[in-house]
C-alpha cells in the first residue's frame, strides 16, 4: 500500500512538472502586446492583453483623401458604438517613422462604416482605432496601411532620444518637466505650459498618445484631474518611446512630440 501511494504522488509530481513546462513555452511564444486606454474615468487605465480577446474586428482603408474604416463583429455584423470623450471614434494615425501624426474623429456615414477626409502622404502607415463598442470587448491594435507606391517598412525607427524637453508650436510653448523613466513603475508626465491655459478639448484638458518605437504598443491616457496637465501612466518595458502631448489653445490644438527612453 505504502509503496502504491508513493508511486502515486511520484506520477503526479511528474505530471505537475510536465504541464508547468508546457505552460511556460506556450507564453514565451505568444507575448502580449500592451495596450492600455483610460476611456472610463481620468486616471483609470484598462490594460488589453490578447488580441483574440477582441469581439471587433476594425478595417481601414485610405483612398482618394478618404480613410475608411469598418467595424463589425466575429459574427460578420456591424458594431455599434458608445460615446467615448465626446467622440464615437478616436483614430490616431501615424508614418512608419514616427514623424506625421495624425488625430482625428471618423463620422459613420453607413451602419459599421465611419469616414474621415485628411491627406497623407505616399508612405506606410498604422493607425489604431480608439473606441468603446457597446456590450463587447475590444483591444486595441495597430493596422498597417499604405498609400502610394511607397511601402516603408515600419520595424523600428532610429528615434533620437530628447535632451530638451521644451517644445514650441505655433509660439506656445510646452516643456515635459518629467525626465526620468522607470520601467514597472507608475510615472507621473507632468506638462508646464509656461503660465497658459489651456482650453477643455474632448472632455479633457490634455490627451497624451504614446508608443514604442515599433509602433506595436498604445498607450492613451487622460489628465489626473480637471485643472491640472498631469498624466499618470505605466512601462511595462523598457525602450524608446514616442508620445504627442495634445493641448487645445484657442481654435488651435497643438501635439507636442517628446521622445523617451524608459530603463
Amino acid at each position: 500500500m505504502k509503496r502504491s501511494t508513493a508511486t502515486w504522488a511520484i506520477s503526479a509530481i511528474v505530471y505537475l512538472g510536465i504541464i508547468i513546462i508546457g505552460y511556460s513555452v506556450y507564453a514565451n511564444m505568444n507575448p502580449k502586446t500592451e495596450v492600455t486606454d483610460d476611456h472610463n474615468s481620468k486616471n483609470e487605465h484598462t490594460d488589453y492583453e490578447e488580441s483574440d480577446m477582441s469581439e471587433v474586428i476594425p478595417k481601414v482603408a485610405y483612398a482618394n483623401g478618404i480613410t475608411t474604416v469598418e467595424l463589425k463583429d466575429k459574427n460578420n455584423n456591424a458594431t455599434e458604438l458608445e460615446v467615448s470623450h465626446e467622440k464615437l471614434m478616436h483614430l490616431i494615425v501615424v508614418s512608419s517613422d514616427l514623424e506625421e501624426y495624425h488625430h482625428v474623429h471618423p463620422e459613420e456615414s453607413n451602419k459599421g462604416i465611419y469616414q474621415n477626409k485628411f491627406d497623407l502622404a505616399d508612405n506606410s502607415y498604422k493607425a489604431f482605432v480608439d473606441i468603446k463598442p457597446k456590450g463587447l470587448s475590444y483591444s486595441v491594435q495597430p493596422i498597417e496601411f499604405h498609400v502610394g507606391e511607397i511601402h516603408q517598412k515600419n520595424n523600428g525607427n532610429d528615434l533620437v532620444v530628447d535632451k530638451n524637453f521644451t517644445k514650441t508650436i505655433n509660439n506656445q510653448p510646452v516643456e515635459l518637466k518629467t525626465t526620468e523613466f522607470d520601467v514597472n513603475k507608475e510615472i507621473t508626465l507632468d506638462f508646464d505650459l509656461k503660465g497658459a491655459k489651456p482650453e477643455p478639448y474632448l472632455g479633457a484638458l490634455g490627451h497624451v498618445v504614446i508608443l514604442d518605437e515599433n509602433a506595436e504598443n498604445f498607450i492613451h491616457v487622460h489628465p489626473v484631474s480637471d485643472d491640472q496637465t498631469v498624466f499618470k501612466t505605466e512601462f511595462t518595458k523598457p525602450g524608446v518611446y514616442k508620445m504627442w502631448a495634445e493641448f487645445k489653445f484657442g481654435e488651435q490644438v497643438n501635439a507636442y512630440p517628446f521622445v523617451i527612453e524608459v530603463k
